[in-house]
């Protein structure tokens, strides 16, 4: 095992810190929550940082991951396979975590792993920053137990209590937590955006045309993972409407997810890319002309940001996350969560004024300007730093 030496237990500067990042899923399954993480990691790392991962790892990840990995003992969700639940940290993780001998940890995500890596931290007085990517406590509507919400909140108040502080990805989400008493030192780590990849000229009218979409057709855009909690059914319903109406429109879909065949059945018309990255991504991006999303369960709205950068208006509910981006009526619409016929009507506007489509797509774009990855990053390694400092400080446990 070859790790780095130590540097002093009290860092003042970025160089100093050494971090260990505690995640459910850092790379196996690709989504936006550890994408940042990754993102996250690199930045420290170009610092001068000393970073050490604890994830499930898996044969054939999604993407390679950022820094060192080291894998802790998982099993498969009964329902969802391609996720991984973190279960102990056993003595190999153990060791390999006393001999990095982390000033902070990091911990992305509320499972048994980082209830044991939070313990062992409080143990030893090193202060624990929880990082919130996800409206854990909306998933089980999506799965017909809603009468499971009260009792994961209050798993979740227990688990973000026992941490020194936590971050989440908008304004709009970090006040939920505050209203759930989740914590009472909350702040921000946003999301950026690489606008190398999302901007509008990246619209490619001959890769448009290759689905079969003329130039003057007016295409909603849907792009993330196809699971039925970032509201498809929603998508659809609204989708009929609009046809039931004679409401001319295209669909395009981006993204690839276990709910895909349950989605391409509901929306035989649509046009289905699959998993995008990059480049490829960016252009099906720029290839739309309205984002829809209907999601309620997320915290910043990853692809929201993406869509404003590249110059479309955003017909998206109003929930965490999407609120805290698009200004209602200047650079998209905010519906209420599940009202189809309100998302028909907002969709309906865009489709049938280009004037106001692209109004709306240019205030947006000037709001995506506003986020820049680097200074987000070093948001969070100032957290870092601000809870060793507290901790140095008074010299005291919490309980």
């Amino acid at each position: 095992m070859n790790l780095p030496s130590v540097t002093p237990q009290f860092p003042t500067t970025t160089d100093q810190l050494r971090i260990a990042l505690f995640s459910g899923n850092y790379n196996y399954v690709r989504d936006g929550a550890n994408q940042a993480l990754n993102r996250l990691v690199g930045y420290l790392l170009e610092q001068g940082a000393a970073v050490r991962v604890y994830s499930p790892v898996v044969d054939e990840p999604a993407f390679p991951p950022t820094g060192d990995l080291v894998g802790v003992p998982s099993l498969a969700f009964p329902r969802r396979p391609e996720y991984r639940f973190p279960l102990r940290l056993g003595g190999r993780v153990r060791r390999d975590l006393a001999a990095f001998s982390p000033n902070v940890v990091h911990v992305s995500s509320p499972d048994t792993s980082a209830h044991r890596a939070v313990s062992w931290a409080r143990a030893r007085r090193v202060p624990v920053l929880a990082s919130v990517h996800t409206r854990f406590d909306t998933y089980p509507r999506y799965y017909n137990m809603a009468w499971l919400e009260p009792v994961v909140t209050a798993m979740l108040r227990r688990f973000y209590r026992r941490c020194d502080a936590l971050v989440a990805p908008s304004e709009s989400f970090a006040q939920v937590l505050r209203d759930q008493r989740m914590n009472y030192d909350i702040s921000l780590w946003s999301r950026g955006v690489d606008r190398t990849i999302f901007n509008p000229d990246r619209r490619d009218c001959a890769w448009r045309r290759s689905f079969g979409i003329a130039d003057d057709e007016v295409v909603l855009g849907f792009t993330g993972r196809l699971v039925m909690e970032k509201g498809l059914d929603v998508f659809a319903d609204t989708i009929d409407e609009l046809t039931d109406r004679a409401i001319a429109h295209r669909v395009l879909v981006v993204g690839e997810g276990p709910a895909r065949d349950w989605f391409e059945a509901r929306l035989p018309q649509a046009i289905f890319t699959g998993f995008q990255s990059g480049e490829d991504l960016g252009r099906a991006v720029a290839g739309m002309d309205v984002l829809f999303n209907p999601s309620v369960t997320e915290t910043f709205g990853n692809v929201t940001l993406e869509a404003m950068a590249s110059r479309l208006p955003v017909v998206a509910a109003e929930a965490t996350g999407s609120e805290s981006l698009v200004d209602n009526h200047y650079s998209g619409r905010l519906v209420r969560p599940g009202a189809i016929h309100a998302f028909a009507e907002a969709l309906r506007g865009y489709i049938e004024d280009p004037e106001l489509r692209a109004r709306h797509g240019a205030a947006g774009e000037l709001r995506s300007r506003d986020f820049s990855w680097d200074r987000i990053n070093q948001a969070v390694a100032d957290t870092y730093l601000r809870l060793i400092r507290h901790k140095q400080r008074t010299g005291r446990r919490r309980v």
